[in-house]
């Protein structure tokens, strides 16, 4: 295992050693969270933890019941007693973009129901100013007039394409994703309002209003 992958490891089964029994689990989608949902898995197997996770993707899904993790719906457990989630720029006061795995519409929501936040990062993700491309979930049937206002917000949107198919990358919810870069973001929660604010936007990947229940761990690889 290489220095990265060891230091996500490490962050991902501090994240999960965190969880307590009985409780309900936001799990966030990427290879950091991954990590904690193998060791959520070995929990379970060999200390009988029981817990229920609310996945924010298809993948993740997959992955939880390779680990033996029992699922559950939001709309069966609105308030989450805490979320699990990687992110791909976090600065000093927890603000972060996230997205990269095209389901930070599903992770804000989880996120959003959640008490606590747990962030699981290597320390190649930590940054004193956001300035990485934004993703941005958008309405098919909206992306032109919303990349017209993208630009004039200072943007500059592209569709993201498939790398193992041809075409747009379609998120789980059947919606366009666009990187947006703004370059350096001053002010990420104005730009994560004013982005949010255009009809036909589902949701973007600035994380910026939930930094007082956010608790980030970055993994070292030793």
């Amino acid at each position: 295992m290489d220095l990265v992958a060891q230091a996500k490891k490490n962050a991902g089964h501090r994240a999960a050693d965190m969880v307590k029994d009985g409780i309900i689990v936001g799990l966030g989608t990427g290879s950091t969270v991954f990590f904690a949902m193998e060791r959520l898995g070995e929990r379970i197997k060999t200390e009988g933890l029981s817990i229920l996770g609310v996945p924010t993707s298809h993948q993740t899904a997959m992955r939880a019941e390779e680990y033996g993790i029992p699922l559950t719906t939001l709309s069966l457990h609105p308030v989450l007693d805490i979320a699990i989630d990687g992110a791909d720029q976090v600065t000093p006061s927890k603000q972060m973009i996230k997205g990269r795995g095209a389901a930070h519409l599903r992770e804000k929501i989880v996120a959003d129901a959640a008490k606590q936040f747990v962030v699981v990062i290597d320390s190649a993700k930590e940054v004193p100013v956001l300035d990485a491309a934004v993703p941005i979930e958008i309405l098919p049937f909206a992306y032109g007039s919303v990349c017209k206002k993208l630009v004039e917000l200072g943007g500059e949107p592209v569709m993201r394409n498939g790398v193992k198919k041809d075409g747009p990358v379609i998120s789980d919810n059947g919606n366009y994703i666009f990187d947006c870069a703004f370059g350096k973001v001053d002010d990420p929660a104005l730009l994560e309002s004013a982005i949010n604010s255009i009809p036909g936007v589902l949701e973007n990947g600035v994380f910026a209003k939930m930094t007082e229940k956010t608790i980030v761990i970055v993994g070292k690889s030793a």
